[in-house]
């Protein structure tokens, strides 16, 4: 199916802006407003639960968003379960984050696996989002892509349990468990 109407961010926003989409889950993907899965207590819960975890692990290094939208080239502005972002709080009254602040973005996924690991995985990729994490929550897998490049990550590596080190604080180890239990 092909769009009628490419969307700027300008026009996503002036349509927000005016009511046009209150009350529908949506995000806007390479120009196109795209429906978003309805949220799940299991989703919702464990991306919350996530983020207090990771606030507590990074203290003020970073800014720990949990389902927020941000700005990324290609007219896009997805709204990621998680993301991890430069703690520019009061900047953030004016606008959303953008690639250059975006230290790793997380999606927590039930019934978007497909979607998450291929489009959205190449839409972070090619906006050289560093790194991009991918939560199976059915498969009980944290998917780790890093080395962004225009058609997608270089690295896509499967995590079950142990601990990884986000590129950005390499010091900080974030135990894979704790993401998916």
């Amino acid at each position: 199916m092909t769009a009628i109407s490419r969307w700027t961010i300008e026009d996503y926003h002036a349509t927000i802006a005016a009511g046009m989409l209150d009350r529908r889950r949506v995000e806007l993907v390479n120009g196109e407003i795209v429906a978003m899965a309805p949220e799940q207590p299991l989703h919702f819960n464990r991306g919350d639960r996530i983020s207090r975890y990771l606030r507590n692990l990074l203290k003020d290094r970073a800014s720990v968003r949990h389902g927020g939208p941000v700005t990324l080239p290609h007219d896009s502005e997805p709204e990621p379960d998680i993301a991890v972002v430069a703690p520019l709080v009061e900047e953030y009254d004016l606008r959303h984050p953008s690639p250059a602040e975006i230290f790793w973005l997380v999606e927590i996924s039930n019934t978007s696996l497909t979607y998450d690991l291929t489009q959205k995985a190449v839409l972070y990729a090619s906006s050289r989002i560093p790194e991009y994490w991918v939560l199976d929550l059915q498969g009980s897998i944290l998917w780790v892509h890093r080395q962004p490049q225009t058609e997608g990550y270089q690295s896509k590596v499967a995590r079950t349990d142990g601990a990884i080190a986000p590129i950005a604080f390499p010091e900080v180890e974030i135990s894979v468990r704790m993401l998916l239990d």
